[in-house]
């Protein structure tokens, strides 16, 4: 099934991700009929950090076991979409999100905390997770990305643009670990990195000025010497160690209050 575009439209790229919702809408219901649940607005576009022309606009399209058979019904519709900066969207079940809290809860408090709904049902907004499994995947990611940014340090050889790259690539997981931290201890979870950096190193007492900086250099609002990306790489290095430290001691706090609880049973 293919799709007409209209006169000039499609080479636009929107200035606001609210100008295409309704085509959207309007494509996918063609496609999918009865079979589609909903389609949620995730990423920059949602939280208002986008950017016209640099900034992709993300969707997640739920649909029914049956829809998701027919997914090679949206090639034509990917191909059109792309041209306006729309990225491949997210393509799944609810029942596939239900049983995924588990194995992938950072990335679903994530879509919770920062998603528009443009059609249908709201799937995410009354998800429940676990503590445990939410502190387990940050320690995991903190730990694992630890050794990761180590290693491609010494790869990097110290190169300036190399080392910029990493920091630029590798700081939107640590904002997502800041994030799930700040749900733990219960704080409010801003919308914006810049916000969630300033709420979280507030609250665990970490560097928010070299993060800060370094959300500079992914957005490409500063320019450093190599020497100076080599010092910024290594103070990153420091603070992500103390990163993986703090989600281990809540770990600790945990089990300690666990045993607390039990020596001061009534029973």
């Amino acid at each position: 099934m293919g799709f007409r575009e209209g006169e000039g439209s499609m080479s636009k790229i929107p200035k606001e991700p609210e100008e295409i919702f309704q085509e959207i809408i309007d494509d996918c219901k063609q496609l999918f009929g009865a079979d589609l649940v909903s389609i949620i607005l995730y990423g920059s576009a949602a939280s208002g950090e986008y950017v016209a022309g640099r900034s992709d606009v993300n969707f997640m399209i739920v649909l029914s076991e049956q829809g998701l058979a027919l997914l090679d019904r949206a090639f034509d519709l990917i191909a059109k979409w792309k041209r306006r900066r729309v990225a491949t969207p997210l393509f799944l079940t609810e029942a596939y999100v239900e049983t995924s809290l588990d194995v992938f809860p950072i990335e679903y408090l994530g879509f919770q905390n920062n998603h528009k709904l443009v059609y249908g049902k709201d799937i995410l907004k009354d998800l429940v997770f676990d503590p445990q499994y939410l502190r387990l995947q940050c320690e995991r990611e903190a730990k694992g990305k630890l050794l990761l940014l180590r290693e491609a340090f010494l790869e990097s050889q110290g190169k300036g643009k190399h080392l910029q790259q990493l920091m630029a690539e590798s700081l939107g997981a640590f904002v997502a670990i800041f994030s799930t931290l700040l749900y733990l201890k219960g704080d409010e979870i801003p919308q914006q990195k810049r916000q969630v950096i300033k709420a979280f190193c507030q609250a665990f007492d970490m560097d928010g000025h070299l993060f800060d900086r370094l959300l500079d250099v992914k957005e490409r609002r500063s320019r450093l010497s190599a020497s100076e990306l080599t010092k910024l790489f290594k103070d990153y290095l420091r603070e992500v160690q103390k990163l993986w430290k703090i989600v281990d001691e809540l770990d600790k706090e945990n089990r300690s209050a666990k045993d607390d609880g039990l020596v001061r049973s009534p029973n």
